[in-house]
């Protein structure tokens, strides 16, 4: 967590809604910079510093600010539809779930009918960024909500970008991992041709990672155990960012691009093989660059 004497001099009541592996850091992040935070969650979790509600309506009621961390849009509605009327007018819902861009804006139009601003802010840097507060936030939305969200992004994370008006940030956040899942499948692939052709793994790191192949995938989240940076792969793939949310990305990024008529075909095939990998080959529960040890075991045209 980052906090200055600043953030300090000044104190937020703040609702957190849903208080999971992500949502709970963030949460006590808040709490620890000395901010008001009352938080429920469906499941009973508990966070750091954090009050409880009994309902979300009650964390919602009277609050400066709302923040949300939820599992996807239909779920977001349902919550919008509960904490709306409890809060106050004049108070920023700002939701940090990765969800379809139709949601998003679907609940922007709800909160500006109810007098309420609206952030559209999903994150990227996984539970270890939730928990030393590097988070980066992709946002949209008014100025005005966003002005108003800025310290708590501070706060929470190391950089918050922006992006447009409602929904951009949910936008900008699947075009992102739609990206990584592409990029993390070409390194996988790339790592399990090079073992196949008994290339070293920390010579093939040296080369890529300062070569025309360098990209985040290889550099920072390298999914070859024992070269690199640590990593998922140095302990047992076990997740940073699971593969079942790689694809959950995926797929909210196809649904964006047949909306749109965009013709993605490489994010397609990320797709398909992210859903076969979750779904079919034990890929679930498992980090998203495990990737590399399903291909590693496949042969030609398996």
């Amino acid at each position: 967590m980052r906090s200055t004497s600043d953030e300090r001099t000044f104190s937020m009541d703040i609702g957190f809604i849903g208080l999971g592996n992500m949502g709970a850091p963030m949460a006590a992040n808040l709490a620890a910079a000395g901010h008001n935070v009352t938080g429920f969650d469906v499941a009973g979790a508990t966070a750091e510093g954090v009050a409880l509600a009994a309902s979300g309506a009650e964390a919602a009621a009277g609050r400066d600010v709302v923040i949300t961390m939820l599992p996807d849009g239909p779920i977001l509605r349902r919550v919008a539809a509960e904490i709306l009327p409890a809060m106050k007018p004049g108070a920023t819902l700002v939701d940090c779930s990765t969800v379809d861009v139709e949601s998003a804006r679907a609940v922007a139009e709800q909160a500006a009918a109810a007098g309420i601003g609206f952030v559209d802010a999903p994150v990227s840097g996984g539970i270890g960024g939730a928990q030393g507060g590097t988070l980066t936030f992709m946002a949209g939305g008014s100025d005005a909500a966003f002005a108003k969200a800025a310290p708590l992004f501070d706060i929470m994370g190391q950089k918050a970008v922006h992006c447009g008006p409602a929904g951009a940030g949910q936008a900008a956040k699947i075009c992102n991992n739609m990206i990584l899942g592409i990029s993390m499948i070409g390194v996988c692939e790339a790592f399990a041709l090079a073992e196949k052709l008994n290339l070293d793994a920390q010579k093939m790191f040296d080369v890529v990672s300062t070569s025309s192949g360098s990209c985040w995938s290889v550099n920072t989240y390298c999914p070859a155990p024992g070269v690199g940076p640590k990593s998922p792969a140095d302990n047992d793939y076990k997740p940073g960012f699971a593969a079942e949310l790689m694809l959950k990305d995926l797929r909210l990024a196809q649904a964006a691009a047949a909306a749109s008529e965009a013709d993605t075909p490489l994010g397609a095939h990320a797709a398909r093989l992210y859903e076969t990998f979750v779904e079919t080959e034990g890929g679930r529960g498992k980090d998203f660059s495990a990737m590399l040890p399903r291909l590693a075991a496949r042969g030609h045209g398996d």
